[in-house]
């Protein structure tokens, strides 16, 4: 059985995840739609993250490659070079991850287009790329301010540490992505079934 605390923070969870996403700008993904099926033919897709947003891009890589995509994730052995006219994908929160923004700054000038999946546009990752979806996260660094300011002005200790809550954010928004996606090639449950692995 789960306990009430854990339940009430299961809720107030959800309640800011959906806050979260629907901020983030329909235009926005619209170009980032587009941008991946412009990938069909020779151009790849190339996905990076480091950490738990790591974890979250090869999710997504594996879903892009369910419904048909030519996608790989930047530091396996058998990810090719990309080229001019390729996509990447860079998922920071913080958008300063030194290996995130070395490989999107990399892939810039190698050609490709890049999108940054971030929650500070100004930070080092969104001046580098192309297209900047902002999902909000953890933006308060509760370090910087001692206890008692923070109950005088009405703030609190984030729900999740660090950046879970950009994270989570996140898969959700590119999980609804490939739901678009598989919607706007046609791709079925079954396809997508053929394609998952078998080892």
């Amino acid at each position: 059985m789960v306990s009430a605390s854990v339940k009430e923070k299961v809720i107030r969870l959800m309640e800011k995840i959906s806050e979260n996403l629907r901020l983030i700008d329909e235009t926005t993904v619209n170009r980032m739609i587009k941008a991946i099926l412009r990938t069909t033919g020779d151009r790849r897709i190339f996905v990076v993250g480091a950490g738990r947003s790591g974890l979250v891009g090869r999710a997504f890589a594996m879903r892009l490659m369910h419904i048909g995509l030519n996608v790989y994730v930047v530091g396996e052995t058998i990810t090719p070079p990309i080229k001019t006219g390729d996509l990447l994908i860079a998922i920071s929160g913080s958008g300063e991850t030194r290996y995130t923004t070395t490989i999107a700054q990399e892939a810039k000038k190698l050609g490709a287009y890049v999108v940054a999946i971030t929650s500070y546009p100004e930070s080092m990752l969104g001046s580098t790329a192309d297209l900047k979806v902002i999902i909000p996260g953890r933006v308060l660094d509760s370090a910087t301010r001692d206890y008692e300011a923070r109950q005088i002005s009405g703030e609190h200790e984030p729900l999740t540490p660090l950046g879970t809550l950009f994270e989570l954010s996140s898969m959700i928004f590119l999980d609804a992505l490939i739901s678009e996606l598989a919607y706007r090639l046609g791709k079925s449950e079954e396809d997508m079934a053929s394609r998952h692995a078998s080892l």
